[in-house]
Protein backbone atom coordinates (compact mmCIF):
# COMPACT_ATOMS: atom_id res chain seq x y z
CA UNK A 1 0.00 0.00 0.00
CA UNK A 2 2.71 2.27 0.92
CA UNK A 3 4.67 1.62 -2.09
CA UNK A 4 1.78 2.23 -4.10
CA UNK A 5 0.99 5.45 -2.13
CA UNK A 6 5.05 6.23 -3.14
CA UNK A 7 4.39 5.94 -6.68
CA UNK A 8 1.66 7.34 -7.03
CA UNK A 9 3.17 10.71 -5.81
CA UNK A 10 5.88 10.41 -7.93
CA UNK A 11 4.30 9.94 -10.75
CA UNK A 12 2.34 13.03 -9.68
CA UNK A 13 5.41 15.08 -8.92
CA UNK A 14 6.58 14.04 -12.71
CA UNK A 15 3.53 14.86 -14.43
CA UNK A 16 3.82 18.29 -12.15
CA UNK A 17 7.54 18.87 -13.59
CA UNK A 18 6.90 18.04 -17.02
CA UNK A 19 3.91 20.73 -16.90
CA UNK A 20 5.71 23.14 -15.58
CA UNK A 21 8.85 22.12 -17.97
CA UNK A 22 6.44 22.75 -21.04
CA UNK A 23 4.97 25.63 -19.36
CA UNK A 24 5.44 29.12 -21.71
CA UNK A 25 7.64 30.85 -19.54
CA UNK A 26 8.33 34.88 -19.87
CA UNK A 27 11.63 36.08 -20.67
CA UNK A 28 13.31 39.79 -21.16
CA UNK A 29 15.61 40.57 -24.07
CA UNK A 30 18.06 43.99 -23.77
CA UNK A 31 18.08 45.74 -27.30
CA UNK A 32 18.81 49.42 -27.79
CA UNK A 33 16.68 52.55 -28.83
CA UNK A 34 13.59 52.25 -30.49
CA UNK A 35 15.21 53.22 -33.87
CA UNK A 36 18.52 51.13 -33.80
CA UNK A 37 18.81 48.10 -35.66
CA UNK A 38 19.24 46.55 -31.85
CA UNK A 39 15.47 46.25 -31.37
CA UNK A 40 14.53 45.06 -34.93
CA UNK A 41 16.91 41.73 -34.43
CA UNK A 42 14.95 41.48 -30.95
CA UNK A 43 11.82 41.46 -32.06
CA UNK A 44 12.46 38.94 -34.66
CA UNK A 45 14.03 37.03 -32.28
CA UNK A 46 10.33 37.08 -29.78
CA UNK A 47 8.89 36.28 -33.16
CA UNK A 48 10.29 33.44 -35.07
CA UNK A 49 12.64 31.60 -32.11
CA UNK A 50 11.42 32.57 -28.97
CA UNK A 51 8.11 30.47 -29.90
CA UNK A 52 9.80 27.11 -30.75
CA UNK A 53 11.05 27.01 -26.74
CA UNK A 54 7.83 28.29 -25.09
CA UNK A 55 9.28 31.33 -24.25
CA UNK A 56 7.23 34.56 -24.59
CA UNK A 57 9.87 37.09 -25.07
CA UNK A 58 9.66 40.80 -24.30
CA UNK A 59 11.50 42.89 -25.81
CA UNK A 60 12.99 45.80 -24.28
CA UNK A 61 14.77 48.98 -25.64
CA UNK A 62 17.71 50.54 -23.64
CA UNK A 63 19.99 53.18 -23.81
CA UNK A 64 22.70 50.36 -25.67
CA UNK A 65 24.63 47.61 -24.75
CA UNK A 66 26.98 49.10 -21.56
CA UNK A 67 23.57 49.57 -20.03
CA UNK A 68 22.22 45.97 -21.22
CA UNK A 69 25.56 44.17 -19.61
CA UNK A 70 24.43 45.71 -16.51
CA UNK A 71 20.62 44.85 -16.74
CA UNK A 72 21.57 41.01 -17.98
CA UNK A 73 23.62 40.42 -14.82
CA UNK A 74 21.15 42.45 -12.23
CA UNK A 75 17.22 42.50 -13.56
CA UNK A 76 14.96 39.64 -13.21
CA UNK A 77 13.48 38.23 -15.93
CA UNK A 78 16.50 39.70 -18.50
CA UNK A 79 17.66 36.13 -20.00
CA UNK A 80 19.06 37.78 -23.29
CA UNK A 81 20.92 40.67 -24.82
CA UNK A 82 22.70 41.92 -27.62
CA UNK A 83 26.01 43.40 -27.28
CA UNK A 84 28.59 45.19 -28.99
CA UNK A 85 31.79 43.37 -29.26
CA UNK A 86 33.94 46.64 -28.19
CA UNK A 87 31.64 46.51 -25.33
CA UNK A 88 31.90 43.33 -24.19
CA UNK A 89 35.60 43.45 -24.25
CA UNK A 90 35.96 46.84 -22.48
CA UNK A 91 34.63 45.31 -19.62
CA UNK A 92 36.93 42.16 -19.75
CA UNK A 93 39.67 44.50 -19.91
CA UNK A 94 38.66 47.03 -16.75
CA UNK A 95 37.94 43.28 -14.70
CA UNK A 96 41.65 42.42 -15.62
CA UNK A 97 43.19 45.92 -14.48
CA UNK A 98 41.29 45.26 -11.15
CA UNK A 99 37.74 46.85 -11.72
CA UNK A 100 35.79 45.41 -9.22
CA UNK A 101 32.59 46.12 -10.79
CA UNK A 102 33.21 45.13 -14.20
CA UNK A 103 34.28 41.96 -12.94
CA UNK A 104 31.03 41.31 -11.01
CA UNK A 105 28.96 42.73 -14.47
CA UNK A 106 31.38 40.65 -17.07
CA UNK A 107 32.48 37.06 -15.40
CA UNK A 108 29.14 35.32 -15.37
CA UNK A 109 27.68 36.35 -18.90
CA UNK A 110 28.30 33.87 -21.57
CA UNK A 111 27.89 34.36 -25.42
CA UNK A 112 25.19 32.51 -27.28
CA UNK A 113 27.02 33.12 -30.76
CA UNK A 114 28.15 36.86 -33.07
CA UNK A 115 25.39 37.79 -35.43
CA UNK A 116 26.34 40.59 -37.83
CA UNK A 117 28.74 43.64 -38.09
CA UNK A 118 27.15 47.36 -36.71
CA UNK A 119 28.12 50.14 -38.93
CA UNK A 120 29.27 53.26 -37.38
CA UNK A 121 28.66 56.39 -38.55
CA UNK A 122 30.14 60.20 -37.79
CA UNK A 123 27.32 62.40 -39.20
CA UNK A 124 28.35 66.34 -39.80
CA UNK A 125 26.99 69.71 -40.95
CA UNK A 126 26.40 69.29 -44.85
CA UNK A 127 28.43 72.67 -44.92
CA UNK A 128 31.53 71.48 -42.64
CA UNK A 129 34.88 71.31 -44.01
CA UNK A 130 35.14 67.41 -42.60
CA UNK A 131 35.21 64.91 -45.18
CA UNK A 132 37.18 62.08 -43.35
CA UNK A 133 36.83 60.49 -39.87
CA UNK A 134 40.61 61.11 -39.11
CA UNK A 135 40.09 64.93 -39.36
CA UNK A 136 37.67 64.79 -36.14
CA UNK A 137 40.80 65.86 -33.80
CA UNK A 138 39.38 68.82 -32.59
CA UNK A 139 35.94 69.49 -33.00
CA UNK A 140 32.75 68.76 -30.45
CA UNK A 141 31.62 65.27 -30.77
CA UNK A 142 28.46 63.67 -29.50
CA UNK A 143 29.42 60.48 -28.44
CA UNK A 144 25.89 58.51 -27.73
CA UNK A 145 24.19 58.24 -24.85
CA UNK A 146 26.28 57.34 -21.27
CA UNK A 147 26.10 53.25 -21.04
CA UNK A 148 25.63 52.63 -24.62
CA UNK A 149 27.70 51.04 -27.08
CA UNK A 150 27.83 53.74 -29.35
CA UNK A 151 29.35 56.05 -26.18
CA UNK A 152 32.16 53.62 -25.95
CA UNK A 153 32.63 52.59 -29.59
CA UNK A 154 33.03 56.19 -30.02
CA UNK A 155 35.94 56.89 -27.52
CA UNK A 156 37.40 53.81 -28.04
CA UNK A 157 38.01 55.07 -32.07
CA UNK A 158 38.77 58.40 -30.62
CA UNK A 159 41.34 56.85 -28.63
CA UNK A 160 42.95 54.83 -31.27
CA UNK A 161 43.09 57.16 -34.11
CA UNK A 162 44.75 60.16 -31.51
CA UNK A 163 46.39 58.24 -28.54
CA UNK A 164 44.35 60.45 -26.72
CA UNK A 165 41.09 60.44 -24.77
CA UNK A 166 38.20 62.57 -26.29
CA UNK A 167 38.82 66.05 -24.36
CA UNK A 168 35.91 66.42 -21.76
CA UNK A 169 35.12 69.59 -22.63
CA UNK A 170 34.50 68.50 -26.88
CA UNK A 171 32.53 65.38 -25.80
CA UNK A 172 28.91 65.23 -25.27
CA UNK A 173 26.21 62.30 -24.15
CA UNK A 174 23.22 63.00 -25.82
CA UNK A 175 20.67 60.60 -27.61
CA UNK A 176 21.29 60.29 -31.47
CA UNK A 177 18.30 62.75 -31.71
CA UNK A 178 18.72 65.31 -29.51
CA UNK A 179 22.16 65.21 -30.78
CA UNK A 180 21.11 65.53 -34.44
CA UNK A 181 19.19 68.40 -33.79
CA UNK A 182 21.62 70.46 -32.06
CA UNK A 183 23.75 69.61 -35.09
CA UNK A 184 21.90 71.27 -37.42
CA UNK A 185 20.36 73.91 -35.32
CA UNK A 186 22.39 75.82 -32.51
CA UNK A 187 25.16 74.18 -34.54
CA UNK A 188 26.88 73.24 -30.65
CA UNK A 189 27.86 69.81 -32.00
CA UNK A 190 30.12 69.05 -34.75
CA UNK A 191 29.69 65.41 -35.58
CA UNK A 192 27.27 63.03 -34.52
CA UNK A 193 28.74 59.29 -34.00
CA UNK A 194 25.43 56.73 -34.26
CA UNK A 195 26.43 52.89 -34.60
CA UNK A 196 23.15 51.14 -36.21
CA UNK A 197 23.56 47.70 -38.69
CA UNK A 198 22.05 49.43 -41.90
CA UNK A 199 19.84 49.82 -42.44
CA UNK A 200 19.24 51.66 -39.39
CA UNK A 201 15.70 53.24 -39.22
CA UNK A 202 17.45 56.54 -37.67
CA UNK A 203 18.90 56.91 -41.40
CA UNK A 204 16.20 54.86 -43.63
CA UNK A 205 13.78 57.49 -41.75
CA UNK A 206 15.08 60.34 -42.91
CA UNK A 207 13.37 62.93 -45.92
CA UNK A 208 14.95 64.13 -48.94
CA UNK A 209 16.07 67.41 -47.67
CA UNK A 210 18.40 65.61 -45.68
CA UNK A 211 21.04 65.96 -48.08
CA UNK A 212 21.07 69.59 -47.32
CA UNK A 213 21.48 69.48 -43.58
CA UNK A 214 24.29 66.16 -43.34
CA UNK A 215 26.40 64.07 -44.47
CA UNK A 216 28.80 61.05 -43.36
CA UNK A 217 32.27 61.18 -43.40
CA UNK A 218 34.42 58.73 -45.09
CA UNK A 219 37.00 56.11 -43.58
CA UNK A 220 40.24 56.50 -45.23
CA UNK A 221 41.95 52.94 -44.55
CA UNK A 222 45.13 54.42 -45.81
CA UNK A 223 45.52 57.38 -42.95
CA UNK A 224 47.89 56.48 -40.17
CA UNK A 225 44.96 57.18 -37.69
CA UNK A 226 42.57 55.29 -39.49
CA UNK A 227 45.21 52.46 -40.11
CA UNK A 228 45.57 52.51 -35.78
CA UNK A 229 41.61 51.72 -35.55
CA UNK A 230 42.09 48.77 -37.30
CA UNK A 231 43.33 47.08 -34.88
CA UNK A 232 39.48 46.87 -33.04
CA UNK A 233 37.30 47.66 -35.81
CA UNK A 234 36.72 46.70 -39.05
CA UNK A 235 36.07 48.45 -42.88
CA UNK A 236 32.59 48.42 -44.36
CA UNK A 237 30.83 50.00 -46.83
CA UNK A 238 27.96 52.52 -46.11
CA UNK A 239 25.47 51.99 -49.00
CA UNK A 240 23.52 54.53 -50.94
CA UNK A 241 21.09 51.55 -51.58
CA UNK A 242 20.65 51.88 -47.67
CA UNK A 243 19.78 55.25 -47.45
CA UNK A 244 18.66 56.73 -50.64
CA UNK A 245 17.18 59.98 -49.36
CA UNK A 246 20.65 60.39 -47.72
CA UNK A 247 23.13 58.87 -50.26
CA UNK A 248 24.20 59.83 -53.87
CA UNK A 249 26.82 57.15 -53.42
CA UNK A 250 28.39 54.29 -51.11
CA UNK A 251 30.59 55.54 -47.65
CA UNK A 252 33.61 53.83 -46.72
CA UNK A 253 33.01 53.32 -43.41
CA UNK A 254 33.55 50.74 -40.14
CA UNK A 255 31.79 48.12 -38.63
CA UNK A 256 31.68 46.23 -34.75
CA UNK A 257 30.52 43.03 -34.03
CA UNK A 258 27.35 42.18 -32.23
CA UNK A 259 26.46 39.42 -30.18
CA UNK A 260 23.88 37.61 -28.57
CA UNK A 261 24.95 37.26 -24.64
CA UNK A 262 23.20 35.57 -22.21
CA UNK A 263 23.92 34.55 -18.38
CA UNK A 264 25.64 31.60 -16.69
CA UNK A 265 22.27 30.09 -15.43
CA UNK A 266 22.36 26.90 -13.85
CA UNK A 267 18.73 26.01 -12.99
CA UNK A 268 17.12 23.36 -14.65
CA UNK A 269 14.09 24.54 -16.32
CA UNK A 270 15.86 27.78 -17.53
CA UNK A 271 19.05 25.61 -19.03
CA UNK A 272 16.01 23.49 -20.71
CA UNK A 273 14.75 26.98 -22.09
CA UNK A 274 17.49 27.86 -22.90
CA UNK A 275 18.50 24.69 -24.64
CA UNK A 276 15.48 24.61 -26.66
CA UNK A 277 15.44 28.37 -27.40
CA UNK A 278 19.25 27.36 -29.31
CA UNK A 279 17.38 24.59 -31.43
CA UNK A 280 14.33 26.43 -32.48
CA UNK A 281 17.09 29.45 -33.26
CA UNK A 282 18.60 26.23 -35.74
CA UNK A 283 15.45 25.27 -36.61
CA UNK A 284 13.85 28.92 -37.65
CA UNK A 285 16.95 30.04 -38.81
CA UNK A 286 16.20 30.43 -42.58
CA UNK A 287 12.92 32.44 -41.44
CA UNK A 288 15.09 34.92 -39.94
CA UNK A 289 17.25 35.65 -42.60
CA UNK A 290 14.37 35.64 -45.11
CA UNK A 291 11.69 37.50 -42.77
CA UNK A 292 13.36 38.91 -40.17
CA UNK A 293 15.98 42.22 -40.80
CA UNK A 294 18.95 42.62 -43.75
CA UNK A 295 21.41 42.11 -41.18
CA UNK A 296 19.99 38.10 -40.84
CA UNK A 297 21.75 37.38 -43.92
CA UNK A 298 24.83 38.18 -42.72
CA UNK A 299 24.96 35.72 -39.91
CA UNK A 300 26.14 32.44 -39.75
CA UNK A 301 25.01 29.78 -37.54
CA UNK A 302 28.54 29.09 -36.36
CA UNK A 303 31.15 29.29 -32.98
CA UNK A 304 34.35 30.78 -33.96
CA UNK A 305 36.86 31.10 -31.42
CA UNK A 306 36.39 33.71 -28.93
CA UNK A 307 38.96 35.72 -27.33
CA UNK A 308 40.80 35.60 -23.78
CA UNK A 309 37.97 36.33 -21.38
CA UNK A 310 34.96 35.12 -23.78
CA UNK A 311 33.24 32.29 -22.96
CA UNK A 312 30.04 30.01 -24.85
CA UNK A 313 26.83 29.15 -22.63
CA UNK A 314 27.74 25.14 -22.89
CA UNK A 315 24.33 23.88 -22.78
CA UNK A 316 23.25 26.59 -25.87
CA UNK A 317 26.87 26.08 -27.58
CA UNK A 318 26.55 21.99 -27.73
CA UNK A 319 23.28 22.57 -29.25
CA UNK A 320 24.32 25.00 -31.86
CA UNK A 321 26.94 22.76 -33.04
CA UNK A 322 24.79 20.34 -33.73
CA UNK A 323 23.64 22.58 -36.81
CA UNK A 324 26.55 23.76 -37.73
CA UNK A 325 28.22 23.35 -40.87
CA UNK A 326 31.44 24.38 -42.66
CA UNK A 327 34.17 26.26 -41.07
CA UNK A 328 33.66 28.58 -38.04
CA UNK A 329 34.42 32.45 -38.82
CA UNK A 330 36.92 34.26 -37.37
CA UNK A 331 36.23 36.77 -34.82
CA UNK A 332 38.61 39.44 -33.15
CA UNK A 333 37.20 40.82 -29.89
CA UNK A 334 38.07 44.51 -29.38
CA UNK A 335 41.07 45.22 -26.91
CA UNK A 336 40.37 48.61 -24.96
CA UNK A 337 42.88 50.12 -22.34
CA UNK A 338 41.12 50.87 -19.43
CA UNK A 339 40.51 54.98 -18.59
CA UNK A 340 37.94 56.97 -16.48
CA UNK A 341 35.98 57.70 -19.05
CA UNK A 342 35.34 54.30 -20.35
CA UNK A 343 34.11 53.67 -16.62
CA UNK A 344 31.86 56.57 -16.38
CA UNK A 345 30.29 54.99 -20.19
CA UNK A 346 30.27 51.66 -18.85
CA UNK A 347 27.76 52.92 -15.66
CA UNK A 348 31.18 51.91 -13.46
CA UNK A 349 31.87 55.26 -11.66
CA UNK A 350 29.74 55.03 -8.61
Amino acid sequence: MHHRLARAALAAALSLWAAAALAVVPYKIVTASERGTYIQIGRDIARFVAPGADIELEVLPSAGSAENVQRLRDEPGVKFALVQSDVYQAFIDQAAAGQASAGYMIRPLRVIMPLYNEEIYFIARSDSHLQYMHEIKDVKINAGALRSGTALTATTLYRQMFGTSLPEGNASFMSNEEALAKLVTDKSVDVVVVVAGQPAKLLVDMKPEARQLIKLLKFDPNHPASKAALATYFPATIRAASYPNLLAEDVPGLTVKAFLVTYDFTLNLTTSHLTRFARSLCQNFSRLQAEGHPKWREVQLSLPALGKGWLYYPPMARELRNCTAGQPAATRPATVAACSQQERILGLCR
